[in-house]
């Protein structure tokens, strides 16, 4: 017999209300329970719903009445530093306004641009590798090796972005910190005063920098990225980016071009060594087999949890009505498990035929702009890493993730080379 309707809302709210407070970052399954009750669950207490399915997923991504969420937090917000870098980002745009931001970044990944990193990526990734391999001979071996996510999983995104913006490689650790405090703004969770302090702090000095920054560039046109948006910004008319626009976009394409691969890169250690008859199987043609590994491994991964949209007006999805200005919570995780879409979910296939169809780079209006750069990081660092160091041991240790709706990725993950 089905549970009243009564009984149903109570247990929509019970779960989106442990959803809301993270109940999935501490216990995944938890995703599992929510799209069981529905892919497309409502809350109208919590004014939330919660979509965990991958074709409601993939219809509200492309829906004309559902758009991004807007990046606001109240009055007194409104007036930070945070709330100055974070709201002009083409994250937070639709419609005319994220075209015209978008169209601006995207000449920094056209095929030409990647073409010409693929050798400083590979190059790059086997430095990286070496100085691993010397730090866990240094260390001993046995159980204590290197932190990956320090030695290799960080350094490589973010030197490969830092150079296609054009900065300087001796700003990455200032890079880092600050990228950290953004991803933490895009979706950390219970985060202590003193944390929220040296947010504010951190966008201050972001805009510090970017503002004189901008004005050199203008004066000294340099290669890369920033340039050419610094460029755009100079010309006028409707293609002019405003400096806080220019701020917000070079940082989203900082933190987007390395937070996401870098989750990506450490999780892949962890999985492989997981996966003793996966790791044999890639090892075994590492070239010829990364491309479809890091398909699988973004799915299994999803080194995304999700993102927020809200409807602009009445619509039906999967089924259930919604509202207008109904809130929504994307869980591209549970969408990349989504027993209807891929069998035996859970287990890591590296040759999955329809792994490339995963939501990890999210789809429509706002499809990651980096997703060709991430794919070509992943499969150079694959080729590598199992051609050079198959034999990687990925000791027993605690395992623990990062507090962060948006974002997945392990704090640290020790391995022996």
């Amino acid at each position: 017999m089905n549970a009243s309707p009564t009984a149903a809302s109570q247990k929509a709210d019970d779960l989106i209300g442990a959803y809301w407070q993270g109940a999935h970052l501490q216990n995944p399954a938890f995703l599992e329970e929510l799209r069981a009750a529905n892919p497309v669950l409502m809350s109208g207490t919590h004014g939330l719903t919660v979509l965990t399915g991958h074709p409601e997923i993939t219809a509200a991504l492309r829906h004309p009445d559902i758009r991004t969420i807007k990046f606001e937090g109240g009055e007194g917000f409104n007036q930070t530093a945070s709330y100055a870098v974070m709201n002009p980002m083409m994250l937070f745009h639709d419609g005319g306004s994220h075209t015209r931001l978008r169209s601006l970044a995207q000449r920094a990944f056209t095929p030409r641009v990647l073409e010409e990193s693929r050798d400083f990526i590979a190059a790059l990734t086997d430095d990286l590798l070496t100085e691993a391999a010397a730090a866990s001979r240094k260390s001993g071996g046995g159980e204590n090796g290197v932190d990956i996510v320090q030695a290799v999983a960080y350094p490589l995104p973010v030197t490969v972005i830092v150079r296609m913006l054009g900065l300087h490689g001796t700003d990455a650790e200032r890079f880092r910190a600050w990228s950290e405090s953004v991803a933490d703004l895009l979706g950390g969770i219970n985060l202590p005063p003193e944390r929220w302090a040296q947010i504010e702090a951190d966008a201050q000095q972001m805009r510090e920098y970017f503002r004189t920054l901008a004005d050199d560039l203008r004066a000294e046109p340099q290669p890369g990225l920033l340039s050419a948006l610094a460029a755009a910004e100079a010309e006028g008319g409707g293609g002019r980016l405003s400096s806080a626009e220019l701020l917000a976009n070079a940082v989203l394409l900082l933190v987007a071009g390395h937070e996401t691969t870098s989750n990506l890169i450490a999780g892949s250690f962890h999985a492989l060594a997981a996966h003793p008859e996966q790791r044999a199987w890639l090892a075994a043609d590492p070239a010829g087999r990364a491309a479809n590994a890091t398909e699988e491994l973004l799915r299994f991964l999803s080194p995304v949890r999700g993102s927020g949209r809200f409807t602009t007006a009445p619509l039906t999805l999967g089924e259930v009505a919604l509202p207008a200005g109904m809130h929504l919570s994307l869980s591209y995780a549970s969408a990349n498990r989504d027993p209807r879409l891929y069998a035996d979910p859970h287990t890591l296939n590296l040759s999955r035929a329809n792994a490339r169809t995963h939501l990890a780079f999210a789809g429509g209006p706002h499809y990651c702009l980096g997703a060709t750069l991430a794919r070509l990081e992943s499969t150079t660092f694959l080729t590598r890493l199992m051609t050079r160091f198959p034999d990687f041991v990925v000791p027993e240790q605690p395992i623990s993730h990062r507090p962060n709706f948006a974002l997945q990725g392990l704090e640290r993950l020790r391995v022996v080379f």
